[in-house]
């Protein structure tokens, strides 16, 4: 039977758990590349596909996905990704060969269409009133699923188990999301009209990968290698080609005015660096606390579980406790406020990882004030986005913004590998110390970017704020004039 009303507390937490399942497959691979490479009899390059391989279908899909959910209606959208997730990630449950791992992996990428597709059905189903928490809720589970994904890797595989447990946690969630979207999602028509810009989907994913593809491999390829500078090369040229494209196109992928749009730039903008931030501090606590001190001087040589869940945990429940509030205090208060907020909270969390970490009270107190800048930031995006642009075109926006946040995670995990692997001590095989100082400063600049992006946002809205208005007193004076010229007195002008 057709679901014909919308229960909002049952939808929020079926959308939120569609999130969690993307935010889940995304962090639990991360702690079990080094399991993967053993136990598969692969190198460290090769186990390290399993991201890139993820990282660049979520890229070509998660456009393509948001403009059919736009175009098709999002349940049908959102039910297709869940049996694609789920069947992808049942691959990767079963086999012990790499290339059907891989191909389990594109599979899963899929799941990056769910968030945007989410904050359009949340849009056209909820009154004003309640649509900022309940993107706040949804999105939070972004930054809150990667702590689960950790520390659900760190309970099943940190005796060296198998790495093919933790995807049995993401079938699981994702066979429960598939149930529940399939019981509660509502049956709507689409909210736009038109076509899918499949040649323009097409370029934008080939720059996307030409671009991504290069980040994610940079390390094992070499940063000035002909294949690194060849991609980034290919990657301007065909995505200025797309822009050029879509401007051509009656019915493009993505307007090139909106992505133009300051309200639209100003969330873009904010989720690349927050991308950056979430994974230098994902990286930089992980890697430290779990440092022998006897052999590098630093660290508390916590395990995998521990690390997880000692370190990382407190920061995801607090996301949990934080969402509704931050939703509110966005509905209040605005979202660029709220954005600016959790903004300073992480650069405080960077600086104290950067200047005080001998203690590990310090180091969960900072990877605290971090995740909860990622949550705050994660809340206040949708509602940046879902006020710059019109109601059929939620679904691709979010899209667009959710790619920003890939391609921030992206760099934020190539720059602390980069700079951890430029640092080892050959004598120990690890790191110096000062490594994690300058992966700390590089989340503190990302942080520190977003603040000034939040800042620059508000000023931007004042100054439109007062033209309005000074249009409308225009407008009052003009019409005042007029009423005086043909006053009932004279009768006559």
């Amino acid at each position: 039977m057709p679901t014909t009303t919308v229960r909002p507390g049952l939808l929020v937490l079926a959308l939120a758990l569609g999130v969690t399942t993307l935010s889940l497959l995304q962090s639990l691979v991360v702690p079990v590349l080094g399991a993967i490479e053993e136990q598969l009899d692969v190198s460290a390059a090769a186990a390290g596909w399993v991201l890139t391989a993820n990282l660049l279908a979520a890229a070509v899909f998660t456009p393509v996905l948001g403009r059919l959910g736009d175009l098709r209606g999002e349940r049908p959208v959102i039910l297709g990704i869940l049996v694609a997730v789920a069947l992808g990630t049942l691959l990767a449950v079963v086999t012990t060969s790499l290339p059907l791992l891989l191909a389990g992996r594109i599979l899963q990428g899929a799941s990056y269409g769910l968030f945007p597709l989410s904050i359009s059905v949340l849009r056209r189903e909820l009154p004003e009133r309640r649509l900022s928490v309940a993107m706040s809720i949804v999105s939070s589970t972004l930054a809150v699923g990667g702590v689960a994904g950790l520390v659900a890797t760190g309970l099943l595989v940190g005796d060296g188990g198998d790495y093919r447990r933790p995807f049995w946690i993401g079938l699981g969630v994702t066979l429960v999301s598939l149930l529940m979207a399939h019981r509660l999602l509502p049956h709507r028509p689409s909210s736009a009209s038109g076509r899918v810009d499949w040649w323009g989907a097409l370029v934008l994913g080939v720059g996307l990968v030409l671009l991504l593809l290069p980040v994610s491999q940079g390390n094992a390829w070499g940063w000035a290698s002909p294949a690194v500078v060849g991609c980034f090369a290919g990657a301007v040229v065909v995505l200025t080609g797309w822009v050029v494209l879509q401007r051509r196109t009656a019915q493009p992928l993505v307007r090139p005015a909106m992505l133009a749009d300051r309200r639209t730039v100003v969330p873009n903008v904010a989720g690349l660096m927050t991308g950056i931030a979430l994974f230098a501090s994902f990286l930089a606590v992980l890697q430290y606390v779990q440092a022998p001190p006897a052999v590098t001087g630093y660290g508390f040589g916590a395990s995998v579980l521990e690390a997880s869940v000692v370190y990382l945990l407190p920061g995801g429940i607090a996301g949990i406790a934080l969402a509704p509030v931050a939703g509110r205090v966005v509905t209040r208060l605005g979202a660029l406020p709220t954005l600016l907020a959790g903004a300073s909270s992480g650069v405080a969390g960077f600086l104290l990882l950067a200047l005080l970490r001998d203690e590990p009270w310090l180091v969960v107190v900072a990877g605290l004030l971090t995740q909860v800048s990622v949550t705050v930031a994660y809340a206040a995006l949708p509602a940046l986005v879902v006020q710059a642009v019109r109601e059929d075109e939620t679904g691709v926006a979010n899209a667009v913004n959710s790619i920003a946040r890939s391609v921030g995670q992206a760099l934020g995990s190539t720059v602390a590998v980069t700079l951890i692997a430029a640092g080892l001590d050959p004598a120990t095989g690890f790191p110096g110390d000062d490594v994690y100082t300058q992966v700390a400063l590089v989340g503190a600049a990302a942080t520190l970017a977003v603040v000034v992006v939040a800042i620059a946002g508000m000023i931007a809205d004042r100054r439109a704020g007062r033209a309005r208005l000074r249009d409308r007193l225009a407008e009052v004076e003009e019409a005042t004039a007029r009423a005086g010229e043909w006053s009932p007195v004279s009768g006559i002008r």
